[in-house]
């Protein structure tokens, strides 16, 4: 909960603390000039690495497998297009982070491993149970 609240407010303090700061370098119309420029290039790369995550989910699904770990990369896309679209740098900053493919990934990656797939858990602790055995095919 605490972290919710630090998340809430204190973001948008720190945002506009920056705000304030790069506006009394620059000016405001620049700043302002430069939130929308972060936010146009942001959604057009968002909307480039989203269509080549679709394709890759598109031919996994085609080839009959499953593309869980596609799918969490179009997630994380679709979080870096939120972050983007946000007024503030350290928002921007974070956004265009996510839109680092090697980054990305690694993020997925520690998320795949944090977080146990159902039925993991209980099988982890268990033998593998092995049966062998012959086939024979009667047409």
């Amino acid at each position: 909960m605490l972290l919710f609240l630090l998340l809430f407010i204190g973001l948008p303090l720190i945002e506009i603390y920056f705000l304030i700061e790069v506006g009394s370098e620059i000016g405001a119309l620049p700043t302002i000039a430069l939130s929308i420029l972060t936010a146009v290039i942001g959604t057009w790369l968002v909307r480039l690495q989203g269509f080549g995550v679709l394709m890759r989910v598109r031919g996994m699904m085609d080839q009959g497998e499953v593309p869980a770990l596609e799918v969490l990369d179009g997630a994380l896309i679709l979080v870096a297009g939120l972050f983007l679209l946000l007024p503030g740098f350290l928002t921007d900053i974070v956004g265009f982070a996510l839109l680092v493919p090697p980054l990305r990934h690694w993020v997925v990656g520690r998320y795949v491993q944090v977080v146990p797939v159902r039925g993991q858990a209980a099988s982890r602790h268990q033998e593998t149970r092995v049966i062998e055995g012959d086939y024979r095919r009667d047409d």
